[in-house]
């Protein structure tokens, strides 16, 4: 991803420098180029993003600024594209997550003879804008790919987990995902806070006997192993001896193995 980042900003800054209106080169020095992502701030994925913009922004010796909503909201996106159009920068680069909510602020760059380059979201929009490349990958190909995957390693019912419900690259995703996968998929929409997400994902497996989690933990000594089940039959190992509810001690690895929290491995 940093490299990536890094190739978008440095593609922006040929642009400028070779730009419209039959201007001179302009020195590195003075081009100035906005970013503005849909991205939170508390998302990791975002953060490794944010950090390629600079070191890209280092590496071609221009200033750029990094601007993106404090959640996902298309209407506080839009404002920060207007204010940067307002601005006059050398270059805009945008995701584009929802292209209806977003084009006339994207297309009001392109009229002020901005050059706008679109990244991550939005491959499927991107020209039609008047962007002049997208940095990214097709998402419902990219979708498609996933689902015939799991389809090859023998899933039968799948999740799809969508993390921020509104953006159209992942609705993408998920339909590409669906037409690889070929089964039974059911769209889950949580939000990008990890513990919800896990929580929701958790319950929802737990809604139905469609997906069960299977665990066995091996050690060297023979007779010492273990199987859990989560909302599933017996299987494996499991089959073979008598199942009993992990609770109490039962409900860590460690407390069923016989060790202690701060134990670093089984005694003697």
């Amino acid at each position: 991803m940093k490299r990536l980042i890094k190739t978008t900003i440095a593609a922006a800054a040929t642009f400028v420098a070779a730009a419209a209106f039959a201007a001179p080169a302009t020195a590195a020095e003075n081009i100035h180029i906005i970013v503005v992502s849909h991205g939170q701030a508390n998302d990791p994925f975002w953060s490794v993003v944010k950090n390629g913009v600079v070191a890209g922004a280092k590496d071609m010796g221009v200033a750029v600024d990094y601007r993106a909503p404090e959640t996902f909201d298309m209407v506080a996106m839009s404002q920060l594209i207007d204010a940067a159009v307002n601005q006059k920068p050398s270059g805009l680069i945008v995701s584009i997550p929802d292209a209806s909510a977003l084009s006339p602020s994207i297309k009001k760059a392109v009229a002020a003879g901005i050059p706008v380059i679109s990244m991550n979201s939005g491959s499927d929009v991107s020209k039609s804008l008047g962007a002049l490349l997208h940095v990214g990958q097709d998402e419902e190909t990219a979708g498609k790919a996933a689902g015939e995957r799991l389809k090859e390693m023998g899933g039968k019912v799948a999740l799809c987990v969508n993390q921020e419900v509104g953006n159209v690259a992942l609705d993408l995703r998920c339909k590409g995902f669906t037409e690889g996968f070929g089964g039974k998929v059911t769209v889950l929409p949580v939000s990008n806070e990890p513990a919800e997400g896990r929580a929701k994902v958790k319950a929802a497996l737990a809604s139905n006997g469609d997906v069960g989690i299977w665990h066995e933990t091996y050690l060297i000594r023979a007779g010492d192993y273990e199987s859990v089940y989560n909302n599933m039959p017996a299987f494996g190992l499991g089959i073979a001896g008598r199942l009993v509810p992990a609770q109490g001690r039962k409900s860590s690895a460690k407390g069923r193995l016989g060790m202690a929290d701060n134990d670093d491995q089984r005694p003697g």
